[in-house]
């Protein structure tokens, strides 16, 4: 009588759409932007004030706090506000930080360079491992080295 209940859950558990995955885990964790505008507020609603406008699609976020279905997110310049969870994604994204960093065809400094990225950049990432990303703009993709990157913890796995 169990087994059928818990299959069912598992099924649904895998076919969640990024969205409401994002939606469903326990911060602090990573997501992106959904929306091409997103409005960030000063608390968990409507009523609150906007204090910033997002224009930027894809751009990642820390996800620091769950309050019905509003986040507490950190964007990557460190402002902290809420958002609406249904403005969010749990794909994955990056931004480059602070330098130009070399996307590489081999997961290590020796690698043939393939692109170059300038900071601000934001594009997905995937298969993180050993301190190194890969890293996809716009179907131009390579290996980055992690701590060129805010969206990714240092150390991090993403598969």
């Amino acid at each position: 009588m169990w087994i059928k209940p818990v299959l069912a859950l598992a099924a649904v558990a895998v076919m969640l759409p990024p969205a409401a995955e994002a939606q469903s885990r326990k911060p602090p964790y990573y997501a992106s932007i959904s929306a091409g505008e997103a409005r960030m507020r000063t608390g968990p609603g409507r009523n609150y004030p906007a204090s910033w406008l997002y224009k930027r699609s894809g751009l990642p976020v820390k996800v620091l706090d769950v309050y019905k279905e509003w986040r507490k997110i950190e964007d990557p310049g460190g402002t902290q506000g809420w958002m609406q969870a249904n403005l969010l994604t749990g794909t994955r994204t990056a931004m480059v930080v602070d330098i130009v960093v070399d996307l590489r065809d081999q997961p290590r400094a020796s690698g043939r360079m393939l692109y170059r990225a300038q900071p601000n950049v934001v594009g997905r990432i995937s298969r993180c491992s050993a301190g190194w990303c890969w890293f996809d703009v716009k179907g131009r993709g390579g290996f980055v080295e992690a701590i060129h990157l805010w969206g990714v913890e240092p150390g991090e796995d993403v598969e």
